[in-house]
């Protein structure tokens, strides 16, 4: 889960990490009274999930309260990267000496933790990165011993810090070593992480995504899910405990496994160039020991997107066996009833093939078209996804396209 700034750095603050004070405003109105609150010159800037806020007009000074209010109703519902602003965050307005980056993420292709600075803040550090390599430390973090001060300084160092700030950058990389663990982050980054013009080093920005698998450990991270910006689907699948990403094409898609799903894909995208450009409307795997209501709850779930035209259920029968998969459709679809109106492709293959093509023919389902290979499903689901979906006459049941 990506938190908002104003999240990020309220758990900055609960660690120790120096950060400056600031409220969440949803109106204009709300925003001068922070304003007026604070009094002095500060900050509005738009909390959206995504970068490149500064250059889409999402972050303005404002001298006044007054001035607060006008720039924030500038602000809220601006589009940024097709993230609507639907909140600000104003905050005191803060000198600047000089900008520093700091981070800790999951470094998932070394299988270990690792930091990353630089005495180069304040851009985006994708640019830094591609630019000016030389100028971004990276620094493996042993899980174990993690970081210490000792731990730090070499971070410190490798980053080319300062000499001025270097004990107070080491304190905050200590503390915010402290944020990712505690809070069991997979990455914690600052930036930029500044000097003000009195020394002070201070956390002016931040992100943070938590581990949506350590939830259990953390009840306070339900409050931190922001249900107005959270896609309905994803809610509804996540409290079905299934494994779902919403996407913007028109051909649901279910499988089970994560590769088996990822590699249907990419067949549907590239089969879908035939037609028109159909593309997959969603990422779910529903596991590999799935039972007939996991099925059926996964069936449900996206034959209410409004976006999806058809669906391509991709099954390789091991742990979950081909008749409980066609179980799980046949009893979505009693389910659904007349809410059903969207051609269904299967592909089964693999534990009890026979069986669960024999379930399936035996429903004799208006909507299900049961085809022998991938390939040819895939080009079936993208097929059915341009045709009249109302046309009953199109979704009769097949076998071995």
């Amino acid at each position: 889960m990506d938190l908002y700034e104003y999240q990020a750095k309220d758990l900055f603050a609960a660690h120790g990490v120096p950060v400056l004070p600031g409220s969440v405003a949803h109106t204009p109105g709300e925003a001068r009274a922070i304003a007026a609150r604070l009094d002095q010159t500060v900050v509005v800037k738009a909390q959206v999930k995504t970068g490149g806020r500064g250059k889409a007009g999402g972050v303005k000074l404002a001298k006044t309260a007054e001035d607060a209010e006008a720039k924030a109703g500038a602000i809220l519902g601006l589009d940024i990267k097709g993230h609507v602003t639907r909140k600000v965050l104003v905050t005191p307005a803060s000198d600047i000496d000089e900008e520093y980056y700091v981070s800790f993420l999951l470094d998932r292709a070394n299988r270990t933790f690792l930091a990353m600075a630089s005495a180069e803040g304040g851009m985006e550090i994708e640019q830094l990165a591609v630019e000016r390599p030389e100028a971004l430390a990276k620094i493996p973090v042993d899980a174990i011993a993690g970081v210490d001060a000792a731990k730090a300084r070499e971070i410190v160092a490798a980053g080319t810090f300062p000499a001025q700030v270097a004990d107070q950058v080491v304190d905050v990389l200590v503390k915010l070593w402290r944020t990712f663990v505690e809070e069991d982050a997979t990455l914690v980054e600052v930036n930029p992480l500044v000097r003000d013009p009195q020394g002070r080093v201070i956390a002016l920005d931040g992100k943070v995504t938590l581990d949506d698998n350590a939830s259990f450990r953390h009840p306070g991270h339900a409050e931190l899910v922001d249900s107005e910006a959270e896609d309905p689907l994803e809610a509804k699948a996540k409290a079905k405990d299934l494994n779902y990403v919403k996407l913007d094409g028109q051909v649901g898609i279910i499988g089970n496994g994560a590769g088996l799903v990822m590699s249907t894909l990419d067949v549907v995208a590239y089969a879908g160039e035939r037609w028109g450009g159909v593309k997959p409307a969603n990422f779910l795997d529903i596991g590999g020991g799935a039972s007939a209501e996991v099925m059926a709850n996964g069936l449900e779930i996206i034959l209410s997107d409004p976006d999806v035209r058809s669906v391509f259920v991709n099954v390789f029968g091991g742990i979950t066996a081909c008749d409980e998969v066609a179980k799980g459709i046949v009893r979505a679809l009693e389910i659904l009833g007349d809410e059903a109106r969207k051609p269904l492709v299967v592909r089964l293959d693999g534990n009890n093939v026979d069986e669960g093509r024999r379930i399936l023919a035996e429903a004799n389902h208006q909507l299900v078209n049961v085809v022998d290979t991938m390939d040819n499903a895939a080009d079936k689901a993208a097929e059915l996804a341009t045709t009249d979906l109302l046309a009953g006459s199109s979704n009769s049941t097949t076998s071995g396209a």
